[in-house]
């Protein structure tokens, strides 16, 4: 066998030699480990801060949901109370029933020839910019108001 060789001839020992050769400086190292150190306190201070937002958030939805039974509570002893008195009050039966329509019909027992106009006038909106969300009735209005100036003849 050949033994000629510029390093040791023990195979153990050229790798031993090669590692030392690949090993990183001491300075790098050491601050691998501050990092890895460093990073390491960097979770564990996010997980706490983490579980703590989960908690309060936890607690926060609780409230919430409390508050908001609170409020329908409150809202469904109201309505039940605003039915029974709805009830009470003569015609209820009638669908879309309130207070004014009871003045109006009043007011339309008493009627005096040429007076129909102004009652429908009293229940039509004809300001355009009250409603917004409604639907255009614009057409309407002009139909309505040009038979309050020039009735029909029958």
């Amino acid at each position: 066998l050949l033994q000629e060789s510029n390093g040791p001839t023990d195979a153990y020992a050229a790798i031993a030699k090669a590692d030392r050769l690949t090993q990183e400086p001491e300075s790098i190292r050491k601050w691998r480990e501050e990092q890895k150190k460093r990073l390491e306190e960097l979770d564990a201070a996010s997980k706490v801060t983490e579980q703590e937002w989960r908690e309060k958030a936890k607690k926060d939805l609780e409230e919430w949901n409390l508050r908001q039974n609170e409020q329908m509570e409150k809202n469904r002893a109201n309505n039940r109370i605003a039915d029974k008195a709805f009830y009470q009050q003569p015609d209820a039966d009638v669908i879309g029933y309130v207070a004014s329509e009871e003045a109006f019909l009043k007011e339309s027992k008493e009627e005096t020839p040429g007076s129909e106009w102004e009652k429908v006038a009293q229940l039509c909106d004809f300001n355009p910019k009250s409603s917004k969300q409604s639907k255009d009735v614009s057409r309407m209005r002009s139909v309505l108001i040009s038979l309050k100036q020039t009735p029909l003849s029958r």
